[in-house]
Formats: structure tokens, C-alpha cells, sequence
């Protein structure tokens, strides 16, 4: 008999007060599927996010409009979201790094967008190649025109716990990117530990440079097994937006050091078990996982995956 069987895991509440209900926000197929040595088919792509949605995520960040020199896995994004079925309900944002991916988006009819930005300056010039100050200048015309265009714009903010060539990242730099975001018209930030470096006590501590919490949501690597525990505490601390990938999938494609995303069935499996609700069918998303790791030809390295699916 399986532990689901079993009725596992068993919902006890913590003692810390935590959010009632928590978004999840699905990052698989653009930052979990953009690293990928192999092209992954479009209808393929198309089928995930189908599978995703079914299995209850209503965020799904679908793909960006990045040059396919930089990123060939996401060369297709037009013709992803002319062959994407939206379901009621559900959320498709997409990844614009510039005024020129901004064109292709509107072109292609979204209504959400995410821009991206650094905390550090060394990040800045290998992926943005611009320095921090000088990347608000490249922000600001897309998120101007973006929110004339009535879209909505999520800013992430990369290395804001330890960055491979400068080491660690004070809390208030990173506070300054991400207010800097706020103040150009971002509803929402997402922290970034790119190279999964963080502890709970850095996330406590960042969280707490900012004034409103619902600003923000949170994005960690699982480099040093420490996804969850820095979940955890950004929850305690009152933010109740965290993205995470299906099945662990992805990275950063200019930080070696990063590995998968946290996987979104690890914290289902401890959202469900704390009693906070996520909206997701844990076995439905389980066998998406199951069925995208057979499409990739290796194995996941989500640990709920694997023990669930056998």
C-alpha cells in the first residue's frame, strides 16, 4: 500500500502563523525547460502546460521572449501561444527582457509579464550586460508601455543571497533593486537565490527590508538542499507567493553553479501536510512529472516524485 493510500502526509498545522492558502507559482516550462541540451518539441511543451493546468496550478510562466540565440529551447514562444488553449482560471505570464520582447508579446496577446533584473553588478553585466543602475533604464519604457497596454508586470530580481563571483549579497542592495522595481510599477517581486545558496536566516532577513510582504514572492534553488527550509521561513515571515518547478526541472543558464529549481511536488507535499492550501492535485501533478521526465529520458530529481511514482 502507497503512503497516499496511507493517507500521507497527515495535516498538522504549525504553532507559526502561515498563510491559509499559498500561490503557487509554476515555473516548469519556461525556467525549468529553458536549460535543456535538446529541443523539446512544441506540441510537447504544449501538452505540459495542459497537464499542469489540469492538475489544478494556476500560474503557469509559459515561455519568453528572449533572443532564440540566447535561449533556442524558447525560440518557439510565438508559436506556443498560438497553438496554447487557455483554460479559465489560469494565468500564462511570460519571461520579456526588453522593449523588443515586449513587442513580441503584445504581438502574441498576453497579459501578464515578468522582467528580470540583478542585484549584483558582475550578474548584471554577464546576463543583462548593463551594471545595476543602468538596468532601470532599459526597464522603465517596458513596464511603462506594458502597463499602458493594461498587462500586469512581475520584476524578478536575481542574486539576492550569494552570487558565484562576488560572493555574499548584502540584504540592503538587494532591497534597493527591488524597490527600485516596485517604484517603476512592478505588482509583485520575486526573490531570487540563483544559485541556491540562501538559509533561513538570510530569507528572514531580506523579507524584512521590505514594508508590504504581499509584494513578494520567493524563488529558490536546491544547490545545498535548502529549497524548503527557506520555504518555510519565508511563509513565517508572511509571503505567500513561491515559485517552483514540476519535477525539479531547470536552472540558470549563466550561473553553472545552480542547479534544479525547487520542485513543485516537494512543496505540495509540505504546504499539504502543514494544512495550507494549494489548490493542486498532488497525484495528477506527480504523473506529469513522471510523464515529462520519459519525454526528457532521465529520471527526476524531485524527491516526492520519486518516491510516489516508484
Amino acid at each position: 500500500m502507497g503512503t497516499r493510500e496511507l493517507g500521507l502526509p497527515d495535516r498538522v498545522p504549525s504553532g507559526a502563523a502561515l498563510p491559509e492558502r499559498v500561490t503557487i507559482w509554476e515555473v516548469g516550462p519556461r525556467d525549468g525547460l529553458q536549460n535543456e541540451k535538446s529541443i523539446v518539441p512544441v506540441d510537447v511543451k504544449l501538452e505540459f502546460l495542459g497537464r499542469l493546468a489540469d492538475s489544478g496550478l494556476t500560474t503557469l510562466e509559459a515561455t519568453s521572449f528572449v533572443s532564440p540565440k540566447w535561449v533556442p529551447q524558447l525560440a518557439d514562444a510565438e508559436q506556443l501561444l498560438a497553438g496554447l488553449v487557455r483554460r479559465e482560471g489560469v494565468r500564462y505570464p511570460v519571461l520579456v527582457p526588453n522593449e523588443r520582447g515586449l513587442d513580441r508579446a503584445l504581438e502574441a496577446g498576453v497579459s501578464q509579464i515578468a522582467i528580470f533584473a540583478s542585484a549584483t553588478e558582475t550578474f548584471a553585466k554577464k546576463n543583462l550586460n548593463s551594471s545595476v543602475d543602468d538596468q532601470f533604464a532599459m526597464f522603465e519604457p517596458v513596464v511603462t508601455r506594458a502597463m499602458a497596454e493594461g498587462l500586469d508586470v512581475r520584476g524578478y530580481v536575481s542574486m539576492c543571497f550569494g552570487d558565484p563571483w562576488e560572493g555574499a549579497v548584502p540584504a540592503e542592495q538587494v532591497a534597493g533593486v527591488g524597490k527600485r522595481l516596485l517604484d517603476l510599477g512592478c505588482s509583485q517581486l520575486s526573490l531570487g537565490d540563483t544559485i541556491g545558496v540562501a538559509t533561513a536566516g538570510q530569507v528572514e532577513a531580506l523579507i524584512g527590508q521590505f514594508s508590504d510582504v504581499g509584494t513578494l514572492a520567493v524563488h529558490f534553488h536546491d544547490t545545498y538542499g535548502q529549497a524548503l527550509a527557506n520555504t518555510l521561513a519565508a511563509l513565517r515571515c508572511g509571503v505567500s507567493t513561491v515559485d517552483s518547478s514540476a519535477g525539479g526541472l531547470g536552472g540558470c543558464p549563466y550561473a553553472e553553479s545552480a542547479t534544479g529549481n525547487l520542485a513543485t511536488e516537494d512543496l505540495v507535499w509540505m504546504l499539504d501536510g502543514l494544512g495550507v492550501e494549494t489548490g493542486v492535485d498532488l497525484d495528477a501533478l506527480v504523473a506529469t512529472s513522471k510523464w515529462m521526465a520519459g519525454k526528457l529520458g532521465r529520471p527526476s530529481p524531485s524527491r516526492v516524485v520519486n518516491a510516489l511514482a516508484g
